[in-house]
């Protein structure tokens, strides 16, 4: 059987970690042994049953900017521990050699954690017999601040790398609206589709969220502001906010959010692991922009409002709102404009909307990965 390793961190929310669990289960689901090593914090609400996962001792960012790494107490991450995450990473590959190693986000991104990365693929490539190497790369990336450190990711593509999963839709988000694509990187590229999670049961059970206005933030402490303005957006006799808040405090800041309510047809509680179920019978969703929030709705066909996050200068997600508003009719606010009044007659727009058709939006990119690896490693016979 052949073996693929991914190797992701998720630094922030848990949408990169998501992501790379759908396509370890997809290339599972292909007959191929998925190993995972996850280098972020525990995310307890993913299901990783069924993958050989590791987790390396985790680390997160302290905030949007991305400018230290913290280990799971909070304090910065010691040279010890770092140097503990790459020799677990390389004795990893080394004790179980993969046919083809993918690194999720790196080297187009995660410059922070280049050394573990370079390290592990250094070890990969001594290997008796060298496995393929694949990035895994999402619709929008975060734009070079410098040419340097283009040219830098190009120059690792081309020591590394046999290929550049890009998992969008070409003719919706290239990988152009967002970064510099020179003629040697495309020829790297293979377009995947968006990476979905499979769908929820057609005939979902219970009715919680029949006709509501479900509120989300991704899986992470961010989107605080949006939850608060959801709250003061509520209006009595409209339709019930249920906000599914994220982050290690969830339940305690839900119980703020409650209080805050003060009678509005409000209703804040921590994630929960039906979300997606619920897409399917809420009246319209409101939310940020992050890559699998954006596939959950367009899957679901659910009218929204989306409130990009644009901290320290991320882009991301706004690039990414606009393309899907424009050609799904979405709602959108920018962050530093958001208020109560916008968002409620934001909302009550998505409500009257109703619900998006994406008929031929390419949203098998989990499935089309697998097929794409399982040429690569045919081929190499």
């Amino acid at each position: 059987m052949k073996r693929i390793t991914i190797i992701v961190t998720h630094l922030l929310g848990s949408g990169h970690l998501s992501r790379s669990l759908i396509l370890a289960r997809a290339l599972r689901d292909a007959g191929v042994d998925a190993q995972l090593i996850s280098g972020g914090m525990p995310a307890p609400h993913l299901d990783t049953s069924g993958i050989d996962f590791v987790q390396l001792p985790p680390v997160r960012s302290d905030g949007a900017g991305f400018t230290k790494l913290l280990d799971s107490k909070g304090e910065p991450a010691s040279p010890e521990l770092m140097q503990e995450r790459s020799d677990t990473m390389a004795m990893v590959v080394r004790r179980t050699p993969p046919d083809l190693l993918i690194t999720e986000l790196f080297p187009f991104g995660r410059r922070m954690l280049r050394g573990e990365f370079l390290a592990t693929l250094t070890a990969a490539q001594q290997l008796d017999r060298p496995p393929l190497i694949f990035a895994s790369i999402r619709d929008i990336l975060a734009p070079p601040s410098t040419q340097a450190k283009a040219e830098q990711t190009e120059a690792w593509l081309e020591q590394y790398y046999d290929g550049v999963l890009v998992h969008s839709d070409a003719a919706v988000l290239p990988l152009e609206a967002s970064w510099p694509v020179t003629e040697t990187t495309a020829q790297l590229l293979h377009y995947t589709g968006f990476i979905a999670a499979p769908q929820p049961s057609s005939k979902p059970s219970g009715h919680e969220g029949d006709g509501e206005i479900l509120v989300t933030a991704g899986g992470g402490p961010v989107g605080r502001k949006l939850f608060e303005t959801a709250v003061r957006a509520a209006r009595p006799g409209g339709p019930r906010w249920r906000l599914l808040v994220g982050g290690s405090d969830a339940a305690a800041f839900s119980e703020r959010l409650n209080q805050m309510a003060n009678g509005a047809p409000v209703l804040a509680e921590p994630a929960r692991p039906d979300y997606r179920e619920m897409l399917g019978r809420c009246a319209a969703a409101v939310g940020q922009c992050g890559y699998n929030t954006a596939i959950d709705w367009l899957q679901a066909g659910v009218p929204g409002v989306f409130v990009p996050f644009a901290e320290e200068g991320e882009v991301e997600q706004t690039i990414r709102a606009t393309s899907l508003s424009a050609r799904y009719g979405f709602g959108q606010i920018a962050e530093d404009e958001l208020t109560p009044e916008k968002l409620a007659v934001a909302a009550q727009g998505a409500v009257e909307r109703g619900r998006i058709s994406v008929n031929g939006l390419q949203l098998d990119g989990a499935v089309r990965s697998s097929r794409i690896l399982a040429d690569f490693m045919e081929n190499r016979r």
